[in-house]
């Protein structure tokens, strides 16, 4: 079985800011200055109040396991979906890494681990935001 090909992220003048800091190990998110709430996907509107009001803010690229799924089936299988729940309140839907699938839980403290741009299972283009989990 071969290994499972994500295609590219194709960034663009609203989203170059998180992708850039995405290859700088920095996890970037929105955040609104009329209703200060952070989201995720950055978007220069904000999806809580639609203010145009909005800044990059550096996270510390760390959160909890919301939510997850490891996927056994198909292309690239196993690998690990899940909702992280960013320190600074967003959510993230990501992918997983770790050398134990079966040990991740929900709760779990997790770290952002970018994936290269040029990893193997990536079409070229930036690095992608997955997390693992702290301690490994």
């Amino acid at each position: 079985m071969s290994a499972r090909k994500r295609p590219a992220p194709q960034p663009n003048p609203e989203t170059q800011a998180f992708w850039d800091g995405l290859g700088e190990g920095v996890l970037r998110i929105k955040t609104c200055g009329n209703c200060h709430e952070g989201h995720y996907y950055p978007r220069h509107i904000c999806p809580h109040c639609g203010s145009a009001d909005t800044r990059w803010l550096d996270t510390a690229g760390t959160g909890e396991i919301y939510s997850l799924s490891v996927m056994r089936r198909g292309e690239g299988a196993p690998f690990a979906v899940a909702y992280v729940t960013l320190d600074e309140g967003p959510s993230v839907l990501t992918n997983l890494v770790a050398d134990d699938l079966d040990a991740l839980a929900i709760g779990q403290r997790v770290r952002l681990a970018p994936q290269p741009g040029d990893a193997d299972d990536i079409g070229d283009g930036p690095a992608l935001p997955v997390f693992a989990a702290i301690g490994d």
